[in-house]
């Protein structure tokens, strides 16, 4: 114990020397090393023990992390290190090797100054490389470059020193075009090619800990001979301890990655539109610790005894207890419950911490990946401006009937950790539905749930998700109860857009005062005498009661609104959730007797007159469509833009960035399944897309009664559709 507790106390002495701070990621393709050379840095530094020679070669991390106690896959671990007589704190984020997640890895690497990408010396960069590289830049994030397992590339594939130097500079020479290709138009950047004179590049193999740069060589006066001797002779235990790979990356990151304040000011122009000319942007620029709070949270955690801790950089001020903190996106303040830094995997409370730091927070209960927290008011950090609505689901069940509150647990866990994930839990059935944004999306998170919880789940096939709305305005419909002794009378209209995105955006919602949402529905065009009988909001629908004394409606409302919840859940034509509508209770006719208009009476006959309406109000499927974004080389452009257009998209646009083509399109997400395997074929992995949820349009008629026939069939409902159903 005692010497962790030196450990924290050098942290904390250090935490105030922003100068001393280094907050980096490390990035790369899937299965490039990472982890275990994270788990290097660690043992390296002194935060984690270093394991006896024989686990060393046996070493597998997850055995390891249970060894251990910690997992080392932890998104923040911290370490100090001793470069030039002066300690340093190194804040290391790991970054998801699955990049088809943008969302993911810009996070991270909003957290962070320095990017240390990490390729695989044997099967060199690859198109994800690329993806992080790009993205490191793009958020004006420093990159360097470590080759991983070129242990591989003397003891597996025998090479020579002639090969191994040409294989290491072609690694080397890509990735440096990368860098150039993206980095000529940036004016804030000086030459950020990575170079072995300069010590940008690091070599060696994370599983047996041994590593070499040039500055390290002339230190040690090792050579590349030296090295394929020890590693031939399976002296490899020397190899670590003549050359030990945590001091030649750890060295590597204090010489070469930026502090916070060389790169805040920097950066802060980049990922954040707010007005650089306030006060706040000032103190963020100088990494000010008196400044206000300003903090991105770049991940949210679960802790058993703590809760959800969310884990950040603080740009500007300092973090401490009992602080009352704005969340963006949500009303009111947030209590900070504790503060605390990461030692080695683990969180270690201290009293405060100030700008520059990596932290974490116990206590944002309304955090989510992504959010600014902040003690006043201010521009959010990289808004992701479009509202995204999952529009694709899949199921997911547990194979064995043991694991199903395991499950249950992870997938609450997973919408809380990825905000663009909806979960749909059906106790009775057993079955689960998560909707996202993509078909690539649900597979890793799927894939994550087994791989990290260990529990083997089976998905169904991907569904989309459709909507229902109507184009025009009816007349009055009648719904008359089993009995016969209710009637309600209603029409149905079309709301506009402007309202549609308000009530999607949560600006207006029958929580808010009576008198503000009225106002706000009134500035997005709705009149002013409807604004005022605003009954109840479902979704994007609204309610609007326009009946006047009529005796035991109060009473019967609440079944009224159930009845029509019903009815625009799964609406007319397939079942589907209907859309900006605009339902008006005009008039009502109910029995005396409470007996004679209850649930069994009131919710058929209401359903029955929404739905009857929204058919005289010719009531279509909308469909989800997505912007599409694809980057790739101009030789495979074409191939690109036909993949769009053959999916019934089109293609908006092609412009040249850096090295790279990018095509803008949009497309239906229906036809977009497949579509990852499909551009990797058609463009031989070269390309790298992201597409982004556009919302939903009307589909072609002639696609309509087919489809509307599909869903019913998969949902088991009857195949004829009502007659009046014949405007296709």
């Amino acid at each position: 114990m005692g010497r962790r507790k030196k450990i924290v106390e050098q942290c904390e002495r250090l935490m105030d020397k922003p100068e001393q701070i280094r907050n980096i990621a490390i990035a790369a393709h899937v299965d490039h090393g990472k982890t275990t050379l994270t788990d290097n840095l660690l043992a390296g530094a002194g935060m984690i023990a270093d394991q006896g020679e024989a686990t060393q070669l046996m070493m597998d991390t997850e055995e390891d992390e249970q060894e251990r106690g910690i997992t080392i896959d932890a998104a923040n671990v911290s370490m100090t290190h001793e470069y030039e007589d002066k300690d340093h704190l190194i804040n290391l984020i790991d970054t998801p090797g699955h990049v088809d997640f943008g969302g993911d890895v810009t996070r991270a690497m909003r957290a962070v100054d320095g990017a240390l990408v990490v390729v695989d010396a044997v099967e060199g960069a690859m198109p994800q490389t690329e993806t992080v590289v790009r993205q490191a830049l793009r958020e004006g994030v420093k990159p360097a470059l470590f080759i991983n397992k070129v242990d591989r590339l003397i003891s597996e594939l025998q090479e020579g020193p002639e090969e191994m130097q040409r294989r290491l500079l072609n690694v080397i020479d890509d990735v440096n075009e990368l860098i150039r290709g993206m980095t000529e138009d940036m004016d804030d950047v000086d030459d950020w090619t990575v170079s072995v004179e300069e010590g940008t590049v690091g070599f060696g193999s994370a599983l047996y800990k041994w590593g070499v740069s040039m500055p390290s060589m002339q230190a040690t006066g090792m050579d590349f001979g030296d090295i394929m001797d020890l590693e031939r002779n399976d002296k490899r235990q020397e190899l670590h301890e003549r050359t030990p790979l945590s001091d030649v990356i750890l060295d590597m990151v204090c010489e070469h990655f930026p502090d916070p304040i060389e790169a805040q000011p920097r950066r802060i122009p980049r990922v954040w539109r707010g007005d650089d000319e306030s006060e706040l942007a000032e103190q963020m620029r100088l990494v000010d610790p008196d400044g206000e709070v300003v903090l991105m949270a770049t991940d949210i955690g679960i802790d058993p005894h703590a809760g959800e801790i969310a884990a950040g950089r603080v740009f500007s001020g300092t973090l401490e207890k009992g602080q009352d903190l704005y969340v963006s996106g949500t009303a009111g303040t947030n209590r900070v419950q504790s503060v605390g830094i990461y030692m080695g995997g683990e969180r270690e409370e201290v009293g405060r911490v100030p700008a520059g730091n990596i932290a974490a927070v116990t206590g944002l209960k309304d955090a989510i990946a992504g959010s600014t927290v902040s003690s006043v008011e201010m521009t959010p950090f990289e808004s992701i401006e479009h509202i995204s609505e999952p529009v694709i689901t899949k199921s997911v069940e547990a194979k064995s009937m043991d694991d199903l509150p395991k499950l249950i647990e992870t997938l609450r866990q997973v919408s809380k950790e990825d905000p663009t994930i909806q979960i749909d839990i059906n106790e009775d059935t057993g079955e689960h539905l998560i909707s996202g944004q993509g078909e690539l999306h649900l597979e890793v998170i799927t894939q994550r749930i087994e791989r990290n919880q260990g529990i083997p789940v089976t998905t169904g096939e991907p569904i989309v998700v459709f909507r229902e709305k109507v184009q025009g305005a009816t007349t009055e419909v009648e719904g008359i109860s089993p009995n016969r002794h209710n009637r309600f009378y209603l029409t149905v209209e079309p709301l506009s857009d402007d309202i549609v995105e308000k009530l999607k955006l949560g600006e207006v919602s029958m929580d808010m005062p009576e008198q503000e949402r009225r106002e706000v529905l009134q500035e997005a065009g709705m009149d002013k005498d409807i604004s005022q009988n605003v009954e109840e909001i479902h979704g994007s629908n609204i309610l609007i009661d326009n009946t006047k004394g009529i005796q035991h409606l109060n009473e019967t409302m609440e079944l009224v609104i159930e009845g029509l919840e019903e009815a625009l859940d799964n609406g007319p034509l397939a079942g589907e959730p209907v859309e900006g509508t605009l339902i008006k209770l005009n008039d009502a006719r109910l029995h005396e007797d409470t007996i004679h208009r209850g649930p069994a009476q009131v919710i058929p006959a209401v359903r029955q007159a929404v739905h009857n309406a929204l058919i005289h109000g010719h009531v279509k499927l909308l469909e989800p469509i997505q912007n599409v974004r694809i980057d790739v080389p101009n030789d495979h452009m074409g191939a690109a833009s036909g993949e769009i257009q053959g999916r019934r998209g089109r293609v908006d646009d092609r412009y040249q960035e850096g090295d790279l083509m990018v095509v803008e399109g949009i497309a239906p997400v229906d036809e977009m399944i497949g579509f990852s395997s499909d551009i990797r074929s058609a463009t031989e992995g070269r390309a790298s897309w992201n597409t982004e949820n556009a919302g939903f349009r009307f589909m072609a008629d002639n696609l309509q009664r087919e489809t509307i026939m599909e869903i019913r069939e998969r949902k088991g409902m009857k195949l004829e559709l009502p007659q009046a159903v014949d405007y296709f």
